[in-house]
């Protein structure tokens, strides 16, 4: 199952995502040089990164904003991206936050689990009703791959809608973690995690042990470390000794390179000891 592989992996190399959330402003110079196409510039500054940090990462993100901005070749360069990660045998979410129903919800998953798109997991928003789950089950049963759907985000914002408190006194984002801690037990692997996992934001300090002990079968994807302001010591203890999670960082890993020097050993070495410097923070190998 698609989760376990996940936790597996988590357990060899560290919870460390890698987000490559690609700017063609964090392209160097020397890259952009080489080519005046602009889809091969965003897949080669990927391919780097990649390859750098691909030992060292539990997985990968690639948040399709930063690709749909660029047209048509953005697009090819997200297709090249996430095929290349599979040929390297990287796991992949593909961060599209989708949320609908019935038959648009179907092309959806038919859309970034199959074909040209496909990856291992999404991420989806599930406030329109846990109706918009549907079309995902057959693939979270196939066991070949899995989603994390927003509960609880990491931006200011986040405590206008999900953090209203309800009748009971809990907040809104509580009972929709119960409702798909419900549905995601259909779905459990060896590990002892579902592949329905759920996003909770680093940056969301309160209550995290609560959190972690209530939804101990589900799976994490922690946004919000680095450039968000979530600290190492703050996103760690959405862990699970270590794992029941992966910890997502862009920007502090894909430019890391930009205060130091214009060459691929530079953007390379740099994401690794970012990668490296991340695991360290959040405990891995205590």
């Amino acid at each position: 199952m698609i989760m376990d592989r996940l936790y597996h992996r988590v357990g060899e190399v560290g919870p460390v995502c890698v987000g490559l959330d690609t700017k063609v402003e964090y392209i160097p110079e020397f890259m952009r040089a080489q080519t005046a196409d602009l889809s091969e510039q965003i897949f080669l500054f990927n391919r780097s990164i990649i390859d750098a940090t691909k030992d060292v990462a539990a997985v990968f993100k690639v948040q399709i904003a930063f690709y749909e901005a660029y047209g048509l070749a953005g697009m090819k360069a997200y297709m090249r991206t996430v095929r290349y990660l599979k040929e390297k045998d990287c796991l992949v979410i593909g961060d599209v936050k989708r949320g609908d129903i019935s038959s648009t919800a179907q092309m959806y998953a038919k859309a970034h689990f199959e074909g040209d798109f496909a990856v291992d997991f999404v991420t989806l928003n599930p406030y329109m009703g846990f109706d918009t789950l549907d079309a995902y089950r057959p693939y979270l049963k196939s066991g070949k791959h899995g989603v994390f759907v927003l509960v609880r985000t990491s931006n200011p914002g986040a405590a206008d809608l999900q953090g209203l408190p309800m009748e009971d006194g809990a907040a809104l984002y509580t009972h929709v973690a119960d409702g798909l801690q419900t549905i995601a037990r259909e779905y459990i692997g060896a590990s002892g995690y579902s592949a329905l996992g759920v996003v909770f934001g680093g940056t969301q300090k309160d209550a995290v042990e609560k959190i972690r002990a209530r939804y101990s079968d589900l799976f994490f994807l922690i946004p919000g470390y680095g450039a968000q302001g979530g600290t190492g010591a703050d996103v760690r203890r959405y862990l699970k000794d270590g794992n029941g999670g992966v910890v997502n960082s862009s920007r502090g890993i894909i430019t890391a390179f930009r205060d130091v020097e214009d060459s691929e050993e530079a953007v390379q070495r740099c994401a690794y000891e970012a990668c490296i410097q991340m695991r360290e923070e959040l405990g891995f190998g205590e």
